[in-house]
């Protein structure tokens, strides 16, 4: 088994508000020259511990929206900034440059499956950094349906995206909240006929719908989509993965 590297020190070099409820923090430093390069998408775990102690409680999973040979961005979607978003969100509201985090990984990318006929995207704010890199890295010429929700018609961001793929932001003042409205937009869309890959980051409850949804519904086999939740209303990363793994275990 491959030894994980050891989490490196990482400098913040700047911070911009990318939308009311989107921050991006740009980090660098000596660490950047060591770290696997042409990793756009792939997750890396900030350790937000005072010091820098390895406290799993205190680690949070990521995903890299954009890397250079002098920095890396990560986007921290802010819909829990009224108290209810953990230390990342806490971090990601108050650092300021040179500020200095330690960070383990990175981790492989989950890219949608290239040569489908047609591509099914579901996600959120959480998954939006991922969702956009997925988007330019797909050919030219390819077509689909992309639903993410935004908390408000400025968190609409301009996604480079195919000419073919169609980008449909849904409106939810309360992430994790009113997730029936948000599957009955997911399921009024028509799938056109041909191969179609699905890719699906979310909240956990709307996680279990959309996988029923192509399970059950649109008969997709397991090497047809990736469905993932990046989170759960209401717990912590930790609570959150252990009953991620449950059911992962019962719905395998």
């Amino acid at each position: 088994m491959r030894k994980k590297p050891n989490p490196k020190s990482f400098k913040v070099l700047s911070v911009e508000q990318v939308s009311p409820n989107m921050r991006n923090v740009s980090l660098g430093g000596e660490a950047l020259a060591s770290f696997p390069g042409g990793q756009d998408g792939a997750y890396v775990k900030l350790i937000l511990s005072p010091g820098g102690v390895l406290s799993r409680a205190l680690m949070r999973t990521y995903t890299i929206r954009r890397q250079t040979p002098e920095k890396i961005d990560i986007e921290f979607a802010l819909h829990g900034a009224e108290g209810e978003g953990g230390p990342a969100v806490e971090w990601a509201v108050n650092t300021q440059p040179g500020d200095e985090i330690l960070i383990g990984g990175p981790g492989p990318a989950k890219p949608l499956l290239p040569r489908a006929d047609w591509y099914f995207v579901v996600g959120e704010m959480t998954s939006q950094p991922a969702i956009a890199v997925n988007l330019e890295y797909l050919p030219d010429d390819a077509n689909g349906a992309v639903f993410i929700e935004v908390r408000s018609p400025e968190d609409e961001q301009d996604l480079i995206h195919p000419k073919g793929v169609e980008i449909h932001w849904v409106h939810n003042s309360k992430p994790g909240e009113h997730s029936d409205s948000f599957e009955q937009k997911v399921r009024a869309i028509t799938w056109p006929p041909g191969r179609v890959f699905a890719w699906s980051a979310t909240e956990f409850d709307m996680m279990r719908r959309v996988r029923r949804y192509l399970r059950e519904d649109k008969g997709l086999e397991k090497d047809q989509f990736y469905i993932s939740s990046y989170w759960k209303k209401g717990v912590n990363e930790d609570a959150h993965k252990k009953v991620k793994r449950e059911d992962a275990t019962t719905n395998a």
